[in-house]
């Protein structure tokens, strides 16, 4: 059972998870809880670093921040112990949870469950603090924002879990943000690969790297509402959404399309006059690498006839492509100062900018989704800038203003639509 930081948010909370994990430990389960620091606490703590110092040292800045899951897992264990359920924390170093030292960013790489598997035998419900975990030198070490969903199913993939469920501020995976359409559906099953997909391009419910995770170590993982009554069924028999392997989802070869996502964190860059040559676009690429700034969409228009310097003619085209919003400035730096290699005339960008994603494995056996996803936005007059694609996803960039209206549109024409609104 993996709880975030709007669940642990204050003792009142807490109270209501230890409620919830007894009743579990109640039903025969062995349980072992992962939790995420108070809502706001990680910030707040990330602040103090920066104060101190802008150029603090990463590992100085990991014994900091992975404080506030510690906490919580201290005042859970307490709480539990209140309420007569037997339980200890074991923090990161104690277990130990094995990770690489890449300070802030670290990636796990074994859990040692022997001491967890003891305290699960004797009857114990064993507390863990996301996010954190113990270099080869004994460092504490830290994985990342959003890092307790992973640590959440490794600890399940060691302990080899039934199942992970994840408690969080929505009920489910749905078609589509419920917020932007009332008739989205809560989805009973989702496959790993969709779920990566929908993660990726802006669906919020689940950290990118722990799908991948559980989808490596076939974890099945639950995604459930923290915020139900006391007198909810069981997880058992209130499921949210299962996220599984393709094997346990019956009706792939019916089911065309399992979402749609939207992402307003894009931002458009567009290179003029690039010359038309080999080697131009990696000159325009390798600078983004070397500053680790992810590209997304990319096109490349024909080439034109475009006047030199000299006066002759030569051959040259135009480079589109997309970046995080965040990453925008440096990736500006960094194109200008690579200025005179790539060649390029005029730097062009534009912040509002969003991606709009549809994804569904059964794409793989269905012909004609791109097409009618660019029908559909053709009709309400939504022009399309770029268009990506993958074997289970197709993403188009469109003009921010237009997400609402695209989202609405796409999830009627791909019957996703409830029969009454939620």
């Amino acid at each position: 059972m993996k709880f975030g930081g709007t669940s642990m948010a204050g003792i009142e909370r807490i109270r209501s998870v230890a409620a919830r994990v007894k009743r579990e430990a109640a039903a025969g389960n062995q349980v072992a809880v992962v939790v995420s620091a108070m809502a706001g606490e990680t910030d707040r703590l990330v602040g103090f670093c920066r104060e101190a110092s802008p150029l603090y040292d990463p590992r100085e800045y990991d014994v900091v921040v992975a404080a506030g899951e510690q906490i919580t897992s201290g005042l859970l264990a307490i709480a539990l112990q209140a309420i007569g359920v037997p339980a200890r924390s074991w923090l990161g170093w104690q277990l130990p949870i094995n990770t690489d030292d890449a300070f802030a960013k670290a990636r796990i790489g074994t859990i040692d469950t022997a001491a967890l598997d003891a305290s699960l035998s004797a009857g114990e419900v064993a507390v863990i603090p996301g996010f954190q975990g113990v270099s080869a030198e004994g460092r504490i070490t830290t994985l990342g924002r959003g890092g307790s969903d992973t640590s959440a199913v490794a600890v399940a993939a060691a302990m080899k879990a039934d199942r992970c469920d994840i408690y969080t501020d929505v009920d489910g995976v749905y078609t589509t943000d419920p917020r932007i359409v009332p008739r989205a559906r809560k989805l009973a099953k989702v496959t790993y690969e969709e779920m990566l997909e929908l993660a990726s391009v802006g669906a919020k419910v689940l950290q990118t790297r722990s799908v991948g995770l559980a989808m490596k170590e076939k974890v099945r993982v639950q995604v459930l509402s923290s915020f139900t009554g006391e007198d909810a069924p069981m997880a058992d028999t209130l499921p949210g959404t299962m996220i599984v392997g393709e094997e346990e989802i019956d009706d792939v070869e019916r089911q065309l399309i399992t979402g749609i996502a939207h992402d307003k964190n894009e931002a458009k860059i567009t290179l003029t006059s690039v010359p038309d040559k080999p080697g131009s676009v990696a000159s325009i690429f390798e600078p983004l690498a070397a500053a680790n700034i992810n590209v997304d969409m990319i096109i490349q228009n024909i080439a034109h006839r475009s006047p030199s310097t000299t006066g002759a003619s030569s051959s040259a085209t135009d480079v589109t492509f997309t970046v995080p919003a965040a990453d925008l400035p440096r990736s500006i730096e960094a194109l200008n100062q690579a200025r005179e290699t790539i060649g390029f005339g005029e730097l062009i960008h534009d912040i509002r900018v969003a991606k709009i994603s549809v994804v569904g494995v059964g794409m793989r056996s269905h012909a004609g989704v791109a097409s009618s996803m660019f029908t559909t936005l053709g009709a309400r007059g939504i022009n399309i800038q770029a268009i990506s694609t993958s074997e289970i996803k197709v993403s188009v960039l469109i003009h921010e203003d237009e997400t609402e209206l695209a989202v609405r549109v796409l999830h009627t024409a791909y019957g996703l639509d409830a029969d009454e609104a939620a």
